[in-house]
């Protein structure tokens, strides 16, 4: 008579048990995930929502303003030590270049002179003019979030997604700086926003928002 060996009959119990696996709870408390995301009045009070879902921000000599959000918080189970596992990625559609600039600045020697003798001070020893031409080898478009992009930068890597866009991690009040120059006056853009709660394996939700801008002259 065949007996099968013990290693065997292991395994076989093993696998011919069902084992439920229980499982993760939904990313966000209230079961619903929800971000909400406006304009700080604070770093652009001239700066109001209009009936068209359009946000008109002024310009008033300070080159930036600033986007706030506020998130539904997540489950205990995705906070690790106090810290969300949540992520907010920025990018838009607006990209700013260096075009009819020239200007001249001091250059500085290491052990060069000073005015007085707390090294305070330099002495320029000469001048450097910079034109467009410079400019553009040196500084590749910036987006008004942020980044740029080098003509060195990988698109078809498998992380290129990750270097595309600024991000916000691990915090319920995500903020970032968005770039606005008076020789944006007169232009639209839009800001895309994707939050994404629960960014490490699991159950997740991804959502996106947009912003409208229009940039104004005060």
């Amino acid at each position: 008579m065949f007996k099968a060996p013990f290693t065997i009959i292991c395994i076989l119990i093993i696998f011919g048990c069902s084992q439920e696996i229980p499982d993760k709870p939904y990313p966000c408390l209230d079961g619903n995930c929800d971000g909400n995301y406006w304009i700080m009045q604070d770093s652009q009070p001239y700066a109001y929502l209009d009936n068209n879902g359009y946000w008109h921000v002024y310009h008033m000599g300070i080159n930036y303003f600033s986007i706030k959000g506020e998130l539904d918080a997540l489950n205990d189970h995705y906070v690790i030590n106090g810290v969300p596992l949540i992520e907010v990625a920025f990018d838009s559609d607006y990209w700013v270049w260096i075009d009819n600039i020239q200007f001249t600045v001091p250059v500085y020697s290491y052990l060069g002179y000073f005015t007085s003798g707390d090294f305070y001070n330099p002495i320029p020893i000469g001048n450097i003019s910079y034109t467009l031409e410079d400019m553009a080898e040196i500084y590749p478009p910036l987006n008004i979030v942020g980044y740029s992009i080098n003509p060195n930068q990988c698109l078809d890597c498998p992380y290129s997604n990750t270097l595309l866009g600024t991000y916000s991690k691990y915090t319920y009040e995500p903020k970032q700086n968005i770039f606005f120059d008076n020789e944006m006056v007169g232009d639209t853009a839009k800001v895309i926003i994707k939050t994404t709660w629960n960014s490490d394996v699991g159950p997740r939700v991804e959502k996106e928002d947009i912003m409208n801008i229009v940039f104004e002259e005060l």
